[in-house]
């Protein structure tokens, strides 16, 4: 019996790797939503001291359009360009968490540091419907090549979390098993909308 579970997935910059796992759930049939928790969406420039920086309302069309001016044999080299083209298949820009008033069952964070201001923003904002919502941590570089992987993980945990009995029971099972599968420590922790 596979649950319908509404399910959100963040980073920092909602660009590369809750992208791309908002790719990977979505092709296999879940509801998915993707979302990043910075101040900014910052992107690799030519130094690592001068990074591209946009406003999360930035359409990614228009992100893209200002790195291939800046330099576009670069930022297709570096495979920024290609990342862009897929995200504005996905949506059309990126999206900051703390801005949504959504209800999920299931938020899975790429790093630790953005599951911290998960659950800060989730404790801190007034609990109104007090619906329980599920925030796991999958540790994933942001790098093309983790971002990829880590889709693979996240997609293995929705998996396996929507075909057991009682998904709420069971994650803590689910979490076990796949720390021991991936050789990886998850961080899982509860709140209240």
């Amino acid at each position: 019996m596979r649950h319908d579970l509404s399910i959100a997935v963040v980073c920092s910059s909602n660009q590369n790797r809750s992208m791309e796992a908002h790719h990977l759930l979505s092709k296999k049939g879940y509801r998915t939503k993707s979302y990043g928790t910075g101040s900014r969406v910052k992107l690799p420039g030519p130094t690592v001291d001068k990074p591209n920086v946009y406003d999360f309302d930035t359409p990614y069309e228009k992100i893209a359009e200002d790195l291939r001016n800046k330099d576009m044999s670069f930022y297709t080299q570096n495979g920024l360009l290609n990342m862009l083209d897929r995200n504005k298949r996905i949506k059309g820009n990126p999206e900051k968490f703390q801005r949504c008033n959504e209800e999920f069952d299931l938020i899975v964070t790429c790093q630790e540091r953005v599951f911290d201001q998960v659950l800060e923003y989730l404790n801190e904002r007034e609990q109104v419907s007090m619906n329980l919502v599920h925030v796991v941590n999958v540790e994933i570089k942001d790098n093309h090549e983790e971002a990829t992987l880590g889709s693979f993980i996240i997609y293995d945990l929705v998996e396996k979390l929507s075909n057991t009995e009682d998904p709420p029971s069971d994650i803590d099972r689910v979490i076990d098993f796949l720390e021991k599968k991936r050789d990886r420590r998850f961080l899982h922790s509860v709140a209240f909308y």
